[in-house]
């Protein structure tokens, strides 16, 4: 079995930071790709950035320039560095792994349990 946690959500001003990490550990073999979502109250969960295992890295519109991900392999652990935090980031911010738990094995998608971020104004 392959289990994510999440840490590092709370309750922050607007302009503020906070950092997320997200680490896997079980059966894993190799990690791929490493996501991180959100989901406000009353609407659908959204991309929010990404990263490969190759490092390379994809953001949503409305997080660019604000938040940084990145990923420490030898940890099993993406974090999401967020800065100049905004009340409309408020959410559960969740994380997602593809991961082998074999060699040559399927890559399958793993979710962490959420955590949340509340920005006040």
């Amino acid at each position: 079995q392959v289990h994510l946690v999440e840490s590092g959500g709370g309750l922050v001003q607007a302009g503020g930071s906070l950092r997320l990490s997200c680490t896997a550990s079980g059966s894993i073999f190799s990690i791929n790709t490493m996501r991180w979502y959100r989901q406000a109250p009353g609407k659908q969960r959204e991309l929010v950035a990404g990263i490969s295992s190759a490092a390379s890295t994809n953001y949503a519109d409305f997080v660019k320039g604000r938040f940084t991900i990145s990923r420490d392999n030898a940890k099993n652990t993406v974090y999401l560095q967020m800065n100049s935090l905004e009340p409309e980031d408020t959410a559960v911010y969740y994380c997602k792994f593809f991961i082998a738990t074999t060699p040559g094995g399927l890559l399958y998608a793993y979710w962490g349990q959420g955590t949340q971020v509340t920005v006040s104004s």
